[in-house]
């Protein structure tokens, strides 16, 4: 069984992340969404609400798991017996900071990262820019799923 975990806060879910996802489960047999919990960063949504933002978003696909984890996102890939984690590019910036992190994770553990770059029309969906949209009173409902507008 080909496994991934697509890992990130999810502050909140974006149409970006669902994407991602949806394309991932052409390459893998199972994606374990993982919710990572740093205790430092300050937070827009509670962690039960991010995850149950995902969980309903993704709640008839069989192949998707919605989870949670602390430290480091490697640990927990071997935790879950995952030798995959998915991640999303939306531009150049994204692809230098992940091909850091990348190059990282393989030197410590035998984990390679598969990339795939945003659709056309999705590329410049962020959680930032939704939470800025959220704060600010702004229309952010074409950037989420049904899911977090409610």
């Amino acid at each position: 069984m080909k496994r991934a975990i697509f890992p990130g806060s999810f502050d909140p879910i974006t149409l970006g992340h669902v994407d991602i996802i949806n394309r991932g489960l052409d390459l893998f047999d199972e994606i374990i969404i993982a919710i990572g919990v740093n205790a430092e960063k300050k937070y827009m949504f509670s962690l039960e609400q991010r995850k149950e933002f995902l969980e309903k978003t993704f709640e008839n696909e069989v192949r998707i798991k919605v989870m949670t984890y602390t430290g480091l996102t490697i640990d927990f890939c071997k935790e879950q017996e995952a030798p995959f984690i998915l991640r999303g590019l939306r531009n150049p910036n994204d692809f230098q900071f992940e091909k850091a992190i990348t190059q990282t994770n393989r030197k410590l553990s035998n984990i390679d990262t598969v990339f795939l770059i945003t659709s056309p029309g999705k590329s410049y969906i962020s959680s930032s820019i939704v939470r800025d949209l959220i704060r600010n009173n702004g229309d952010y409902t074409i950037l989420v799923p049904d899911t977090v507008r409610s």
